[in-house]
């Protein structure tokens, strides 16, 4: 070996000799990916008696509730955390009243699995129970009256939480709502149940299929006025800090992907748990390239799934919930 090639090998930092077997790379990963860690979100519809296939969430259906046990063993037998519930009901109105049904499909279904070993999150919002969309009451102007909506999440949260809920996890975006869901919360003297609050959740073009499977598109306009723009980053935080100062127990960023950095300043700056969502559009643009042959869909997944707990989530929503608890189960 002559001089120059000695002096420039004892200058090398031998980062690869930790690289060299599967063993080793396990060893020293930075970043793990628990199955214990994903929530699977469960479409609950009290128009169907039999599971219906969603086409634009492959893999995925809308359940009834005489049947959500099915799923809710098998996420068992997974090792998944817990399941995250959107309900479906019969009929709509302009206020959305049916999600604060006790009978309606979410209750429902909680009472049904509520002895299950998982933590079971009920979502609560109006948009999948008004008849216009929107994730709250209409003024006169057609615009969301964030006011008035308060004491209807705040009523569908408290049948959630009777009819067996761990966590209650309102994602309408309304300012208030936090502090109205656990006064009502404890009024009910349910101060027992958690909330896990979007406190951050993008007026993002990723949710297209998810609004396909709860059937809760606007009929008119969109939900830029109440969802955060997708540029803001410090007004992320500011309403992390205000759901936390009303109560909140844990926040959410919603998408997951596309707001890493949005995880990593949380992450950084409070100290509650930070979850994120893995969106529908997020899953439904790798379940299309895989399909189409251009990329390894168990790699892809896994290796975003891993991203967003790098980027400091601790739970994850994700509808790769199943699949992922059997890759990392088996890898």
């Amino acid at each position: 070996m002559s001089l120059l090639a000695e002096r420039v090998t004892a200058r090398f930092e031998r980062h690869r000799r930790l690289r060299r077997t599967p063993a080793l790379r396990r060893l020293i990963r930075e970043t793990r990916v628990d199955p214990a860690s994903l929530i699977l979100p469960v479409f609950v519809d009290a128009r169907v008696e039999r599971p219906e296939p969603i086409a634009s969430l492959a893999g995925h259906a809308r359940w009834p509730a005489s049947r959500v046990e099915e799923i809710a063993e098998r996420a068992m037998r997974a090792g998944i955390g817990g399941l995250l519930l959107f309900g479906l009901p019969t009929a709509k109105d302009d206020r959305g009243t049916a999600a604060a049904d006790p009978d309606g499909p979410v209750p429902r279904a909680l009472r049904a699995i509520r002895g299950a070993d998982l933590a079971l999150v009920a979502d609560v919002c109006l948009c999948e129970y008004t008849t216009h969309g929107h994730c709250g009451v209409l003024d006169a102007d057609g615009g969301v009256d964030n006011d008035a909506t308060l004491p209807l999440l705040a009523g569908a949260a408290a049948a959630y939480a009777r009819a067996g809920a761990d966590v209650v996890a309102p994602s309408d975006m309304m300012d208030g709502r936090v502090a109205a869901i656990r006064a009502s919360l404890d009024e009910d003297r349910r101060g027992d149940v958690a909330i896990l609050s979007y406190a951050a959740k993008y007026a993002s073009a990723f949710y297209g299929p998810f609004r396909d499977a709860a059937e809760c598109a606007p009929a008119f306009g969109d939900r830029s006025g109440y969802q955060m723009d997708p540029p803001n980053r410090r007004e992320a935080l500011a309403e992390i800090a205000t759901d936390i100062a009303e109560g909140t127990d844990l926040v959410m960023v919603k998408p997951a992907g596309p707001y890493l950095d949005v995880i990593a300043a949380a992450r950084e700056r409070f100290d509650v748990p930070i979850a994120a969502y893995q969106v529908s559009g997020e899953y439904a643009a790798l379940q299309a390239a895989a399909a189409r042959g251009w990329l390894d869909l168990e790699r892809a997944a896994r290796e975003s799934l891993v991203a967003i707990a790098r980027a400091g989530a601790g739970p994850i929503v994700t509808y790769f919930a199943l699949d992922a608890a059997r890759w990392f189960r088996e890898r």
